[in-house]
């Protein structure tokens, strides 16, 4: 047997936060030498953060990368380590991983295939580097290899699949296996998605199987940059094994995953595949060798080990609450704000919204322990060690503002939940100062405003009124705003602007309204594994979805003004997602919701691609949320649409045509 221990760290890192990133690299070179670690790969672009932007053409960028790259060789002394870096060569700006063998630097490995669709933005920054193609790379009289390398260390050889490479169809680690390679390193900045990990470790056990390698994996940790999450997940697998997981969704810094691999295992194993065909190249420049002793490890049996909740009847539910949790501890805490505040109306989305807040204090405090929870909030100086109800107290203030179309059953559901999750709760009541409002524009126009004439003026003005004062306390507090929006809301742009829409921070606008009813309906029956549910919201739960805009004789629910939210979401999905026409998505949702008639499942397609065009402005001006999967609608990273457009006319022309011809056939 050749034995070897390797490792994969997981880092939550933040952009060009050079000593803080420097400190967790450190922090984990040190564990893993701990540990008698002999290779470690660390995430992709790890010096400088991921999500540096336009930083990323900064001169200053490159120049601090590799400066602190140099700093931390030495402490790779007895190790094979890789870095992730961004290298200006020839004009190109290149996303590398650098291969560090005992302290010494020995090359560095350029991305060949670049994340460019989606959230990722990689093409605007950085180039592809050609197959087959090496070159050196000069930085103070030093001579470094650059590009489509593999490395001989000590008789192993270690080739990359840098993040998107591996997800490509002509994945560059087809080509290492022929080469000889017995590892192969992943360093990746890879966000989360609803359901991503199984994708994840299909690649990954897929890669060791029919390579017939050792594969090792690694990401980014926490909310990096403002709207992408990252889980961490680190995998290793060996022989199309999986053995060895790391958590997803820690409050830790740094999270360092191991195992022991069997070099010669892997070897004969891949001697005994019929269909392999190694390479041999005389004289293979992309091969860089390096003396490395790896110093034996013991054998180690134990299966990859998951979490309860990954395995559990609630994945969906438990992604979703921890993913949230964790993005906005990492916003309270990057931004150095004191706290959140949550305009409290009684309402599913606020519910939701500050009940996130109280459960990622919760699930802070479980895995840190008060004292390290507080250590990481440390510029908080009135905070102070408690259980979750007490420490959700210091860092989050609610607010119910009652108007005069205002009702008990929200006033009591606002405090209940309130109650339950220990935040700071304020009772107010904003009908004099619409009042007053009112009577300004009346006396100014010479109207008397009405609701027959004059309804979205008159529900406008009691939304807006609203934000000044949740506004107040937050600059009170030196908190953050939450916006309480979701995705079904901003798609057909059914909130107020600068009134329910106002915040900082949209935590739930990534989520449709329908599935957050299920995940509230759960939080109160099951809640997440190892805390508890959250009856309270059960008050929110039995209510219908209300603005509650209108006076109370006009029985006003979200479903009256739009459509049924299922449907609202299903069309969304066609159109939005999927890029359906009018006519096909009517077609797909007519399939799936037959107990409605054609002229009212016609009329809801309409409306929705009516609001959808209408409201672009309004997605243009939400505050920034946390991207959860491919459905987001966010246009500064995931969904572009014009702010002025045809608005789909000649389309919904043709699916009145169609509806009428189906209803003449009916």
């Amino acid at each position: 047997m050749k034995l070897i221990k390797v490792a994969a760290a997981v880092l939550n890192q933040t952009p060009l936060d050079w000593l803080g990133n420097r400190q967790r690299i450190l922090d984990a070179l040190q564990q893993a030498r701990a540990e008698a670690v002999g290779a470690l790969c660390l995430p992709e672009l790890c010096l400088t953060g991921y999500g540096c932007e336009d930083a990323f053409h900064a001169a200053n960028t490159h120049q601090r990368a590799w400066q602190m790259l140099t700093e931390l060789l030495p402490e790779t002394r007895g190790m094979v380590v890789s870095f992730g870096l961004p290298v200006l060569h020839h004009k190109g700006l290149f996303n590398c991983a650098a291969l560090a063998v005992d302290g010494r630097l020995i090359g560095l490995v350029a991305k060949r295939f670049l994340a460019g669709d989606g959230i990722h933005y990689e093409p605007r920054w950085f180039k592809p580097w050609p197959q087959h193609v090496r070159n050196e790379l000069n930085v103070g009289g030093q001579n470094f290899p650059i590009g489509d390398l593999y490395f001989d260390c000590g008789g192993l050889r270690i080739g990359f699949e840098i993040c998107e490479d591996a997800w490509v169809a002509n994945r560059p680690g087809a080509a290492l296996a022929a080469k000889g390679v017995d590892l192969i390193l992943n360093p990746s900045a890879s966000h989360f998605a609803f359901g991503k990990i199984e994708i994840r470790k299909r690649f990954v056990l897929e890669a060791s199987r029919a390579f017939g390698t050792s594969y090792i994996y690694s990401n980014l940790l926490g909310n990096e940059a403002g709207r992408a999450i990252y889980d961490g997940g680190a995998l290793i697998a060996s022989a199309g094994k999986l053995i060895a997981a790391g958590p997803r969704f820690g409050f830790k810094d740094s999270y360092l995953t191991t195992a022991t691999i069997d070099i010669e295992a892997n070897r004969v194993a891949q001697a005994r595949t019929a269909s392999f065909q190694p390479t041999f190249d005389r004289d293979d420049e992309c091969l860089v060798r390096a003396p490395f002793e790896f110093s034996p490890a013991a054998p180690n049996l134990a299966p990859a080990q998951f979490a309860a909740w990954e395995t559990g009847s609630f994945v969906k539910e438990e992604e979703f609450l921890r993913a949230e949790a964790l993005a906005l501890f990492d916003y309270l805490r990057k931004s150095r704000s004191s706290g959140f505040v949550v305009s409290l109306s009684g309402g599913a989305d606020s519910a939701a919204t500050a009940s996130l807040v109280h459960l990622s204090v919760a699930l802070g405090l479980q895995e840190l322990g008060a004292e390290g929870f507080i250590r990481k909030l440390a510029y908080i100086r009135k905070l102070a060690p408690g259980d979750a109800v007490a420490m959700t107290k210091t860092l989050l203030t609610t607010v119910y503002q009652s108007a005069a179309n205002s009702g008990n059953v929200t006033r009591d559901a606002a405090r209940a939940v309130a109650e339950a999750i220990g935040a700071q709760h304020y009772e107010w009541s904003i009908a004099d100062l619409v009042a007053s409002y009112t009577r300004t524009v009346e006396q100014a126009t010479g109207l008397e405003l009405n609701w027959q004439e004059h309804d979205l003026t008159l529900q406008n003005i009691q939304a807006r009124v609203r934000s000044p004062g949740v506004w107040m306390l937050a600059n009170l507090n030196n908190g953050l705003l939450l916006s309480t929006s979701n995705r079904s809301e901003a798609a057909v742009g059914y909130a107020t602007m600068d009134g329910d829409t106002s915040g900082g921070l949209s935590p739930l606008a990534g989520i449709d309204k329908a599935w957050l009813r299920h995940w509230l309906c759960w939080l109160e029956t099951d809640g997440p594994e190892g805390l508890h549910p959250i009856p309270a919201v059960g008050t929110i739960n039995v209510q219908a979805p209300t603005a509650e805009l209108r006076p109370s004789h006009r029985q006003q629910t979200d479903e009256d003004d739009l459509m049924p939210y299922d449907v609202l979401d299903a069309i969304e999905r066609a159109a939005i997602r999927d890029k359906r026409a009018p006519i096909e998505a009517f077609e797909l949702i007519r399939l799936r919701f037959p107990n409605y008639s054609i002229a009212q499942l016609g009329m809801w397609t309409e409306r929705f691609f009516r609001l959808w065009s209408r409201n672009q402005w309004k997605r243009e001006r939400y505050a920034p949320s946390f991207h959860l999967d491919d459905e987001n609608l966010d246009p500064k990273t995931w969904c572009r649409f014009p702010i002025l457009s045809g608005g789909f006319e000649a389309e919904l022309a043709e699916l009145r045509a169609h509806l009428n011809a189906l209803t003449a056939n009916a």
